[in-house]
C-alpha cells in the first residue's frame, strides 16, 4: 500500500523504437506500481541488446512478460487471469512463445507457476533481471528457469533505462530499492529485499542524459525515497558499521534533492513515496529552498488510530505525523499533501476509524488512494493477525472516507481559483483536443485552451474554474522557468 498505484496504467503495453537488425519480439505488460512500470524500462533495455523488439501484437512475440505486484489481491488475480490468455495464446497459435513472471509475485509464488501449475517457462525477481540473458539460454534449452535471490547490492545504477510510452516531457528516476520499514500489511521487504541506495552519480547522470533530450521533470523513485543514503555502496541498516571517511562523504535524501535542484535549476523535480517516521526536517528544508522542487508531498498514513498504527508496525505516531505536517505547513505554506488510507484492518473498531476521520479533517489532503484492507500472503499480519472485520464494515468505512476526501480534495482545489500558477505542458487533455492538460507545482492536474503553446513548455496559467480533481483556467504567458 506504500506506493501509488495509477488505475489508468494497469496492463499497460511497452513499446519502445525498434532496433536494426533485432529479429524477436517482445511482449511486455506491467501492473502495481510505478517501480514496476520503471523496473519494465530497465528490463527492455537489457533485452533490446539481446536482440528482442517490442511489439503490441501478443500472437507475435517470441517472448511475453508480465512484471507483477503482489501489493493487492485484485493485482494478483488480474496477473493470473492475464498468464491464462497468454497460454491459450501459446497453445493456438505460437508453439514456441515463451512466457515469464517478472518482479514481486514472481518472488512469492515461483513454486506454484512453475512447478505445480506449470504456467510460465521462467520467473524473474525484482534484483535478476541482469540475469535475464542466461535465464533465456536455460529455457532456449527446454529446461525452467528461475532467479528470485534478493541482491544486497543490486540498484541497476549503470543500466539506462529505455523510455517507454513516454510524453518526452516527464520522467522517472529510480534512487532506492528494497524496503526496511516492516509494516505488518506489506508484502515490499519480502518481495524487494533490504533498503539500498543508487550512486549519486550515476543518479545525476541519468538526469542530465534526459535533460539533453528534452525532458523537464523528473520524479524520484523508491519504496521509501527518505531512506536514501549512499556511503559508497551497501545496506541502509550497515551505515553504522561504516567507516569515519564513509560517514562524513555520504548524502542523504535532502543532499541528494539540493544536489538535483542545484545543478538542473531549469528541470522540476518530484520525489515519491516518503515515509513518515523518515521524512527528517532537512528535507523540508530543501524544498523550501528550491522554487524548482515541487510543492507536493505523498505522505502515507494509513490510519489515524494510534492503536492501530502500532498494530501496523508504522514507527510514528498520531501527534508525530501532526507534527510533521505543522513543519511542512509552516515551511511550506501552499505545499499539497496527498494520502493512503486503509479501512477495515484487523481488530480496527468504530472509534479508531473515527480517529481516522478526525486525521484526515486535521490535514485536509489534497487527494488520497483508499482501500479496503485486504489480507495479502506472507506478511506479518496475514501469519499473526485474524481478518476480522466484516466486508461490509469495511465498505461502509471505505466509503466514508472517500466522501470525505472528496469534499477535502474540493475544498483543496477552490484555493487555488484566482491564483496565476506555473502548469508544465504534458500532453493534450483527454476531454477536449483544443485544451492541454499539465500539471501544477501541487500535482494537480490543469487544463487550459491551447493558444501557441506546446508541450514541454512551462506556462503560466491563470485559474478561473475547478473541479474536486482538476483546474481550469487561462494561459497568461510562458513563466521565467521555461
Amino acid at each position: 500500500m506504500e506506493k501509488i498505484i495509477d488505475e489508468n496504467k494497469q496492463g499497460e503495453t511497452l513499446v519502445l523504437n525498434q532496433k536494426d537488425g533485432n529479429t524477436r519480439k517482445l511482449f511486455i505488460e506491467s501492473y502495481g506500481c510505478q517501480m514496476n512500470f520503471s523496473d519494465s524500462e530497465i528490463v527492455a533495455s537489457i533485452l533490446t541488446e539481446q536482440g528482442y523488439n517490442t511489439t503490441q501484437n501478443l500472437e507475435d512475440a517470441d517472448l511475453v512478460l508480465v512484471n507483477t505486484c503482489s501489493i493487492r489481491d485484485k493485482a494478483e488475480q488480474t496477473v493470473r487471469k492475464r498468464l491464462e490468455k497468454y497460454n491459450a495464446v501459446k497453445k493456438s497459435h505460437n508453439p514456441g512463445m515463451k512466457v515469464g513472471v517478472l518482479g514481486c509475485m514472481a518472488e512469492r509464488l515461483k513454486t506454484k507457476f512453475l512447478e505445480e501449475e506449470k504456467i510460465v517457462d521462467l520467473v524473474v525477481g525484482p534484483d535478476a533481471y541482469k540475469d535475464l540473458p542466461n535465464l533465456l539460454s536455460e529455457v532456449e534449452e527446454g529446461r525452467d528457469a528461475i532467479n528470485v535471490i534478493l541482491s544486497k547490492e543490486e540498484t541497476y545504477g549503470d543500466i539506462a533505462p529505455v523510455r517507454l510510452n513516454t510524453n518526452g516531457v516527464t520522467a522517472f528516476v529510480s534512487i532506492t530499492r528494497g524496503c526496511d520499514n516492516m509494516c505488518t500489511f506489506c508484502v515490499v521487504p519480502f518481495t524487494r529485499g533490504r533498503e539500498r541506495s543508487r550512486d549519486p552519480q550515476s543518479i545525476m547522470e541519468e538526469i542530465q542524459d534526459l535533460w539533453n533530450r528534452g525532458f523537464k521533470e523528473v520524479t524520484l523513485l523508491g519504496q521509501n525515497v527518505d531512506s536514501f543514503l549512499w556511503y559508497g555502496g551497501g545496506l541502509k541498516k550497515d551505515f553504522e558499521k561504516a567507516s569515519d571517511i564513509q560517514k562524513a562523504t555520504a548524502v542523504n535524501f535532502a543532499q541528494l534533492l539540493d544536489m538535483c535542484a542545484t545543478t538542473f535549476p531549469k528541470m522540476r523535480f518530484r520525489f515519491s513515496t516518503s515515509n513518515p517516521q523518515d521524512m527528517t526536517l532537512d528535507v523540508i528544508e530543501s524544498m523550501a529552498k528550491h522554487r524548482n522542487i515541487c510543492k507536493y508531498i505523498h505522505l502515507p498514513v494509513q490510519s489515524g488510530s494510534n492503536r492501530i498504527l502500532q498494530e501496523m508496525n508504522r514507527q510514528h505516531t498520531r501527534e508525530e505525523y501532526f507534527e510533521l505536517i505543522d513543519n511542512i505547513k509552516r515551511l511550506i505554506p501552499d505545499c499539497a499533501i496527498s494520502q493512503d488510507m486503509i479501512s477495515g484492518f484487523p481488530t480496527e473498531t468504530e472509534a479508531d476509524h473515527q480517529d481516522t476521520l478526525s486525521l484526515m479533517e486535521y490535514v485536509k489532503y489534497d487527494f488520497g488512494f483508499m482501500f479496503a484492507y485486504s489480507e495479502r500472503p506472507g506478511t506479518l499480519a496475514e501469519r499473526k493477525m485474524e481478518d476480522d472485520i466484516p466486508e461490509d464494515t469495511k465498505k461502509r468505512r471505505l466509503q466514508e472516507i472517500i466522501e470525505l476526501q472528496q469534499e477535502h480534495s474540493f475544498y483543496r482545489t477552490k484555493e487555488h481559483l484566482g491564483k496565476v500558477e506555473e502548469v508544465l505542458i504534458e500532453k493534450p487533455s483527454k476531454r477536449s483536443n483544443e485544451h492541454w492538460s499539465g500539471r501544477n507545482s501541487q500535482n494537480t492536474v490543469v487544463v487550459f485552451p491551447k493558444g501557441d503553446y506546446k508541450p514541454g513548455d512551462f506556462v503560466n496559467v491563470k485559474i478561473t474554474d475547478c473541479t474536486s480533481t482538476t483546474l481550469i483556467g487561462e494561459a497568461v504567458g510562458y513563466s521565467e522557468n521555461n
